[in-house]
């Protein structure tokens, strides 16, 4: 497993000092085997949400496939919507100072919204079936269903799109890199990104052609 570490100092005068963010070094240390493949520090407070640095981290977690690992949750943030927004995005994250809130716990809280869900489409379904006992017509024209399956698939193609563009405007700076160390072919290329962790959009290692692919 790899870790990409990220720390926030609330001031300029801790990071430049190293108040703080030692402690935070070592908790990390204590909770991972090994040494993290990255670190991140960010001067900012608890109260913003804007975090270039967390960003970065959270870019190359996705790229690596590696856990996000922070010393305290407070050192990610105080604001409940921002932390299930990064919950929710499937970044899998670990806190050193809690062990317990971990991708089970996560887990959990996402089975209590799905109850929650199933409960109201359960009461949905209750009341639409009384409404059908009394006489309530349900239901309209089921003549496009073909067009709604087309739809379906249309939107499916432009997720996949989407996504596959997003995940390519994250690595194309570690090609410029490549390509600025002396990287000539597609095969050196590949070879780099494979080096620094860095996977394809399915999660697999790079070779010549999908180099040529991403690239092209």
């Amino acid at each position: 497993m790899q870790f990409v570490a990220y720390y926030r100092v609330s001031t300029r005068k801790q990071g430049d000092s190293g108040l703080g963010l030692e402690a935070q070094r070592e908790a990390v240390s204590r909770s991972i085997e090994g040494d993290p493949i990255a670190e991140f520090v960010e001067v900012e407070s608890g109260k913003s949400n804007t975090r270039p640095k967390l960003l970065e981290a959270l870019a190359l977690s996705k790229l690596t496939g590696a856990v996000l690992v922070v010393a305290k949750l407070d050192r990610l943030s105080r604001n409940a919507a921002f932390l299930n927004t990064l919950f929710d995005s499937g970044q899998e994250v670990r806190f050193a100072d809690m062990p317990f809130a971990d991708r089970f716990t996560i887990g959990i809280m996402a089975q209590v919204a799905q109850w929650e869900a199933e409960t109201i489409s359960k009461r949905t379904k209750e009341a639409l079936k009384a409404a059908k006992a009394r006489g309530t017509k349900l239901g309209g024209d089921r003549g496009n269903i073909r067009a709604v399956s087309a739809l379906g698939r249309a939107e499916s193609a432009r997720v996949r799109t989407e996504r596959s563009q997003e995940w390519k405007a994250l690595v194309e700076p570690h090609v410029a890199l490549a390509r600025a160390s002396g990287c000539t072919t597609l095969r050196s290329i590949a070879d780099y990104l494979n080096e620094r962790h860095i996977k394809t959009a399915r999660g697999g290692r790079w070779h010549a052609a999908s180099v040529g692919r991403l690239v092209g």
